[in-house]
């Protein structure tokens, strides 16, 4: 069974976001901080990561993915923000954002499971 890591300090993003996965049978972990996501990325091995931006610290995000790579796991990440319509910034991969993908929220249904299956396909 596939198991999805759901990283997101909005508990509503969570839900929703589980709610749309497990409907395709898939399994979610989920935690609500940087140090949780860490521990929970290490214990479970996920298939794949989805992971907030800002969490209790701005860069909370960025700074989880860094150290998921320096720890040298190959685990899929899709990194989703409402960062870059507040700010109207743009991101793209980079050894910066060592991520897969990123996607703005709101991220639709559709586009969270394609964006997934596509992912895990690779």
């Amino acid at each position: 069974m596939i198991k999805i890591a759901i990283i997101d300090d909005d508990l509503d993003i969570i839900l929703a976001m589980e709610a749309v996965l497990q409907s395709k049978n898939y399994t979610t972990i989920t935690a609500q901080t940087m140090k949780a996501g860490l521990r929970i990325i290490r214990e479970e091995n996920p298939d794949l990561i989805i992971l907030d931006v800002m969490m209790e610290e701005p860069d909370d995000g960025f700074f989880l993915a860094k150290i998921v790579r320096k720890e040298g796991i190959k685990t899929p990440i899709i990194m989703c923000s409402s960062i870059s319509h507040a700010l109207g910034m743009k991101y793209g991969k980079s050894e910066m954002i060592p991520v897969n993908l990123f996607l703005d929220k709101p991220v639709s249904p559709e586009l969270l499971l394609e964006k997934v299956e596509l992912l895990l396909k690779k």
